[in-house]
């Protein structure tokens, strides 16, 4: 088993330079997490990885297959929860299983499990409208592993959830990737959940989007929030600051100079 290697990506679209061989090794059941200023291409990186969009050069693989298109090998949590309103919670669980044919008898006993150990045990036929939004993200991660996928793509998965509800959401994460130690890659602008949650950060620099260094988290887990007060930790937030500041000001320098224009 080999895992995710991203080998050598790069990408354009047009005069657009996005990606510049973009190369990561993911390993079995290793969780790594990318960072990287506004418009450095991790959206894009993981769009390719899902097989939205091919490179212009270089491969992805997952478990020694190479990626030619979307597959169910490949489980997707985005920045929206993308539930289906008028779809209780256990419908929009085993929605994608349905929908690729794969809904037996074992699939629905394993997105039971999954509803419980993600707390969702009980809401099975309420609304997602009657959910919060870390409940509704819950769902979403459950839907996503119930198809038992080698690889979990995480897109900023938090992003809109307010900061209290986030902190409790990346622990409650580690807790449910802890059972199965599923291959994950989680996208983030925030250092301190990138390293909070990771084996090792892949730090990307701006536009185009290139490895700037990969940095192991040789913390212990499990891991518990207070981490995030560790000297060492604060550290390590201060070290991947320093990679991605020029950066992230140049960013927003040229965002306010296009909004001026």
């Amino acid at each position: 088993m080999s895992g995710l290697i991203i080998d050598q990506v790069s990408k354009r679209f047009g005069a657009l330079e996005a990606l510049r061989s973009i190369s990561v090794d993911v390993a079995p059941g290793e969780f790594v997490s990318i960072v990287g200023p506004s418009g450095c291409g991790k959206t894009t990186l993981m769009r390719v990885i899902a097989g939205l969009e091919k490179p212009d050069s270089g491969s992805v693989s997952v478990n020694g297959k190479r990626v030619t298109g979307p597959g169910i090998d490949r489980g997707f949590v985005f920045q929206a929860d993308s539930l289906l309103p008028w779809k209780t919670i256990w419908e929009n669980a085993v929605l994608g299983l349905k929908l690729n044919g794969k809904l037996d008898a074992e699939a629905t006993e394993r997105t039971r499990k999954l509803l419980k150990l993600t707390g969702l045990t009980g809401f099975e036929n309420f609304w997602p409208g009657q959910l919060s939004g870390g409940m509704r993200q819950r769902v979403n991660l459950a839907r996503a592993l119930a198809l038992d996928p080698a690889v979990l793509l995480m897109d900023e998965p938090f992003s809109a959830l307010d900061a209290q509800t986030r902190e409790i959401m990346q622990a409650e994460l580690l807790k449910i990737w802890e059972v199965g130690r599923k291959t994950v890659l989680f996208i983030t602008h925030q250092i301190d959940e990138a390293i909070f949650l990771a084996d090792k950060v892949v730090v990307l620099g701006r536009r185009p989007g290139r490895v700037k260094e990969v940095i192991p988290i040789e913390f212990d887990r499990p891991r518990e929030l207070r981490l995030k007060r560790d000297p060492k930790f604060v550290e390590l937030v201060d070290h991947i600051w320093s990679l991605i500041e020029g950066d992230v000001r140049d960013s927003v320098s040229e965002d306010a100079a296009a909004s001026a224009a």
